[in-house]
């Protein structure tokens, strides 16, 4: 079984770098990284990876790997994945999440290949909801509220548009907000926890820096998460979506609470205008009835347990 990750050496690709050669029998794993990427990601990832080098915003440099490896599942991770940043970058981001899957799915074409192909959409997509359209259906609208979701948004219909228009078997996971070990800083829960550990370091003010901490996220662990990415490429039924949340959401305030109550450190909370979207989703719930009717899949990380990983992970790094 040939599975190809774009993205392999990011947050949620190295996670499920890890699972697919600790889980599968016998998988032949490939990577997608683009030139001067960092490998740190992927050091504890156990078996064989095959990488490649390859931008997808370079149509050419895509066609060579993809006619060697001939996948039989693809999960298309890569791409711009910082709601936070996308309004400083609002071109950049859509470029890179709009135009990268086209050209990937171009190559997919001109090959001719028949993988199954998994489009990392997000739960940003679906943006402002209701109170009576919480929590979120595959069927809700989007309403994004960032340059991310808008793009995530488009690139979710794209996955749709390929599979009525030219039969690609694509399935599309909107995932919800993430937490676990490796997770980039510029990410709410990680952000926080780098800063509780470098104060414990004394290698900072004991201040912590928050954005919004009265909205609401429903945070999935990363390796629950790749499980159900998994599953669904399995199990999906081609050109659906499927929401990958945990079906529970915490207000930011919780979240750094329940840090704070991990370190003996004598810490200030201070808000840094700099951290605050110029919009910004109240609640981001999502439901995920149809991934548990179709897969089983259940949530096995508690939110806590994931929140003192991020923390040690940083204590190990700083």
């Amino acid at each position: 079984m040939r599975v190809l990750i774009t993205g392999i050496s990011g947050f949620i690709g190295s996670h499920l770098a890890e699972y697919v050669n600790s889980n599968l029998n016998q998988p032949q794993l490939y990577g997608l990284i683009r030139p001067h990427s960092s490998l740190a990601n992927l050091k504890k990832v156990s078996g064989q990876v095959k990488y490649y080098t390859a931008d997808l915003l370079e149509f050419p440099s895509l066609l060579s790997p993809l006619d060697e490896i001939r996948p039989d599942f693809i999960f298309h991770l890569a791409g711009r994945g910082a709601p936070s940043f996308s309004s400083s970058l609002p071109a950049r981001t859509v470029e890179v999440n709009l135009v990268g899957t086209i050209n990937l799915l171009e190559a997919i074409r001109e090959l001719h290949l028949n993988p199954r192909i998994v489009i990392a959409s997000s739960g940003e997509a679906y943006g402002l909801a209701f109170a009576d359209e919480l929590p979120m259906k595959e069927s809700s609208l989007f309403r994004p509220l960032n340059p991310f979701g808008v793009s995530k948004a488009a690139q979710d219909m794209l996955g749709f548009q390929y599979f009525k228009s030219y039969n690609l078997k694509i399935i599309r996971a909107r995932l919800f907000s993430l937490v676990g070990p490796r997770q980039p800083e510029y990410c709410f829960i990680s952000g926080l926890a780098k800063q509780i550990a470098e104060i414990e370091k004394k290698k900072k003010d004991p201040i912590i820096y928050a954005g919004n901490l009265e909205n609401k996220r429903d945070y999935t662990d990363v390796r629950d998460l790749v499980r159900a990415l998994w599953l669904i490429a399995e199990k999906g039924e081609e050109g659906e979506a499927y929401n990958l949340g945990s079906g529970q959401a915490w207000f930011g305030k919780e979240i750094l609470k329940t840090l704070l109550g991990m370190t003996r450190a004598k810490i200030v909370v201070e808000t840094e205008e700099k951290r605050l979207r110029p919009a910004d989703p109240p609640i981001l719930l999502a439901d995920i009835n149809r991934l548990v009717k179709l897969t089983g899949w259940k949530p096995q990380i508690n939110l806590k347990q994931s929140l003192l990983d991020v923390l040690n992970y940083w204590r190990e790094e700083i």
